[in-house]
């Protein structure tokens, strides 16, 4: 094979994730797992139930149409409408993907050249540095510090150059679980419009907000509407995260654009539970209500016992997950004591540095995942009081 290296050099760096890693770790030590962000319930049975109904009546069981089958379109298209009152074409202006993963890897590919700059909050998302570095454009990150996590605007503007193609936001925020607010959304849509940028919009925890905090789509903000790649999925609001169902809402040239990348990705995905999907959004009220108190109420079960352990606990306002620092029990490397913890507590959980490009910013946070029975947060929490 010569001298060449095997991986393209994009994704040199990059290795396995931290979740594969903590994940496996968590297999091999039998600890508990509120590393990766995955509950350990099923969803709504009448949701399973329809998946299932679907497999039978033979739906979805060959290829479904490349943009997704109709009936999940118009659901989405009506989820916007329900719940934001947008309006978007489910024929033009939805795109189904292979989660929200694959959105905004395609994402990514169809709208960025080598040499274009995308502006992204740290911590993020791992796949976002991944995606990004394959489209061979340049990640500009702008740091979230604790403890709120709340974004620095007058950074965020002075980071914007010429070369700026795009922002990449996530909220509700993973890991850190700050929600943006009307006035922080509204001052970064001035700036994407003023300098002419996308914005990509990932939003896969707009269910899960707490106390005050309120999901707003940048989208529906004054001159957002053509210049905004709105990203979700099935997997966080419905429990059903192995199904990988997702989907992009925007401007029919955009999702024009996305869909030429998508379709060399995957092609097509999920074919019977994008049927299930179409009934899970148009569920009752209660049903997204009931499931933010639920989840509410395990940040204050996990919170709680993380803070008598003896943990500093970053409240979050939404997302599964709690951010920790680690530095209260004097420890220093995040990464050590996530590698360390299985067989010191039988807990797994996730250094927050591996989300950062400055590790000194993240180097002594830890996250944790309350997306778990009731049982089993007392357990973890009782295991990390004793360790």
């Amino acid at each position: 094979m010569g001298d060449r290296a095997l991986l393209n050099r994009r994704l040199d760096g990059f290795g396995t994730t931290i979740f594969a890693e903590m994940s496996a770790l968590a297999m091999r030590t039998g600890a508990i797992n509120l590393g990766q962000g995955f509950p350990d319930t099923d969803g709504p049975e009448a949701v399973r139930e329809a998946a299932v109904r679907a497999l039978r009546e033979g739906r979805g069981n060959q290829y479904p149409p490349g943009p997704g089958v109709p009936e999940l379109r118009t659901a989405v298209t009506d989820h916007q409408h329900r719940f934001y009152g947008l309006t978007f074409d489910p024929d033009t202006e939805v795109l189904v993907t292979a989660g929200a993963t694959e959105a905004i890897a395609a994402t990514m590919l169809a709208l960025l050249e080598p040499g274009d700059e995308v502006i992204a909050f740290e911590p993020y998302y791992d796949s976002y540095a991944a995606c990004i570095s394959l489209a061979g454009a340049t990640r500009v990150p702008l740091t979230l510090r604790a403890p709120d996590f709340r974004p620095d605007l007058d950074a965020l503007r002075d980071a914007v150059t010429d070369r700026t193609r795009l922002l990449l936001l996530n909220s509700p925020h993973n890991p850190t679980g700050m929600v943006l607010t009307r006035e922080e959304l509204t001052a970064i849509a001035e700036l994407a419009v003023e300098r002419d940028l996308i914005v990509v919009t990932d939003e896969v925890y707009e269910h899960l907000t707490y106390d005050d905090a309120e999901h707003v789509p940048l989208i529906s903000l004054p001159g957002m509407r053509d210049r905004t790649v709105s990203i979700s999925s099935a997997g966080k609001t419905f429990s059903f995260t192995g199904w990988k169902v997702g989907w992009i809402t925007a401007s029919a040239p955009l999702v024009a654009a996305v869909r030429t990348a998508k379709q060399f990705l995957t092609y097509v995905s999920s074919g019977p539970f994008q049927y299930a999907i179409a009934e899970a959004l148009r569920l009752p009220d209660s049903y997204f209500t009931g499931f933010r108190e639920e989840l509410r109420a395990k940040r204050d079960i996990l919170s709680e016992g993380l803070t008598a352990a003896g943990f500093e606990v970053f409240r979050p306002q939404g997302t599964y997950f709690i951010t920790t620092d680690i530095a209260a029990l004097g420890e220093k490397d995040a990464l050590a004591f996530c590698r360390g913890l299985p067989e010191r507590s039988g807990v797994v959980a996730v250094p927050n540095s591996v989300f950062y490009d400055d590790k000194e910013a993240g180097r002594s946070q830890v996250r944790f995942a309350f997306c778990k029975k009731d049982e089993v947060l007392r357990e973890a929490t009782a295991r990390l009081s004793n360790a």
